[in-house]
């Protein structure tokens, strides 16, 4: 089968668009990667997705007028896609769309536990011609799971070693890991938020510098640590929960950053970029250390980075100081697939599984009673009915 995986995250870098095809299902599944376009979230647009997601400001005729813009910016990442591997559009056979997190709130209690995405698959269904998958995460959470993380099924699927116990480190706007043992099951597998990925260091970077992001950690590479707020962040509760937990912008986002740009006023730009940086990098090792090695040891032991943060030099350069000697830092092209387009392509996958009726959640990974299958299938609206 055609697909595209269409995923925006907490980041708000863009929309990763990837165009696959897909043979076989499960442990046999095969997936080319045909072409990847991210397309670019327009500032205002960005600046209403930040709005909604802030418990204060944010309300109901935002979100709901905003599911319906963000469903045209997919439909339209998906249009730019296909143009540029020159598909046709009627050659696709489904979309697959993790749509945008508004609020992530994993809770114990069954009447809390709760999630929202939006960007609405209809429109992306009736302006592409096609079958949708989206909503992934809810059925996950109603089987008592977190909801999160999602990607690790496909990890497993596409990149269990037989020889090397490996962890595969996603670092968008928030940080995850899939811990693959070596010859193990996917019920073997466990992954969990690390913490804040590039979401902190992002917004620092808009407010102190008017940029979106640090290339290539330029900015953290000219500063010094703060040892005063270097130890307030390490100090941060999420960092002694134990998996599986995940978090996202309503713990690291703008409300928790600012608030730290005004406690710290008084301190250079590039130290507080550079603090920050450490502190992923940080959180990383840290993770590794309280919640891996005690398990499967810091040998035969592979870290496979991708994401956006992976482009970060001095924050790969910080996560290799806090990782024991002769444990191999790589890029996700090191063992194949995007770096950048990993995200999208796992929907993409998701999605095809969920179109085969398979279970595609790994309950070892968020906390679900069982493994179910995930999503809402939108059919196809211009399929003739007999």
């Amino acid at each position: 089968m055609r697909g595209i995986g269409l995923m925006s995250g907490t980041s708000l870098d863009g929309i990763d668009a990837a165009l696959v095809e897909i043979n076989g299902s499960g442990l046999t599944t095969a997936v080319s990667l045909i072409d990847f376009v991210t397309v670019p979230i327009d500032s205002g647009l960005k600046e209403q997705i930040q709005l909604a997601c802030d418990p204060i400001k944010s309300n109901v005729p935002l979100i709901c007028q905003l599911n319906v813009q963000l469903g045209h910016a997919f439909l339209d990442a998906c249009r730019r896609l296909c143009a540029q591997a020159n598909v046709s559009l009627d050659t696709i056979d489904y979309v697959a769309s993790h749509g945008q997190t508004i609020w992530h709130a994993p809770s114990d209690d069954p009447l809390t536990n709760s999630t929202l995405q939006i960007g609405e698959p209809s429109i992306i269904a009736y302006g592409l011609k096609t079958t949708v998958v989206a909503d992934f995460r809810v059925m996950d959470m109603a089987a008592g799971g977190q909801g999160a993380p999602l990607v690790p099924f496909t990890e497993y699927v596409l990149y269990q070693s037989n020889t090397k116990h490996r962890l595969l480190q996603n670092i968008g706007g928030i940080g995850n890991v899939t811990v693959l043992p070596k010859g193990g099951t996917i019920h073997d597998l466990r992954a969990f938020d690390t913490g804040p990925g590039n979401m902190i260091i992002d917004q620092m970077m808009l407010d102190l510098f008017d940029q979106p992001f640090d290339p290539f950690g330029q900015t953290a590479a000219k500063g010094k640590i703060i040892p005063k707020l270097q130890q307030a962040l390490r100090n941060h509760p999420f960092l002694t929960l134990s998996p599986p937990k995940s978090t996202g912008r309503e713990e690291f986002g703008q409300q928790f950053t600012r608030a730290l740009l005004a406690q710290y006023a008084g301190e250079t730009a590039e130290d507080l970029i550079a603090t920050v940086t450490d502190f992923t990098a940080f959180t990383i090792a840290d993770s590794y250390q309280k919640f891996v090695f005690p398990t499967l040891g810091s040998t035969d032991i592979e870290v496979i980075l991708s994401g956006g943060g992976a482009h970060n030099q001095t924050l790969c350069h910080m996560i290799g100081h806090y990782l024991p000697d002769g444990v191999p830092l790589l890029n996700q092209d090191a063992i194949g697939g995007s770096n950048d387009g990993k995200e999208a392509v796992a929907f993409a996958i998701l999605g095809h599984e969920t179109l085969q009726g398979h279970i595609n959640n790994a309950p070892a990974a968020t906390g679900a009673a069982q493994g179910v299958i995930l999503g809402k299938i939108i059919p196809n609206p211009w399929t003739q009915q007999s």
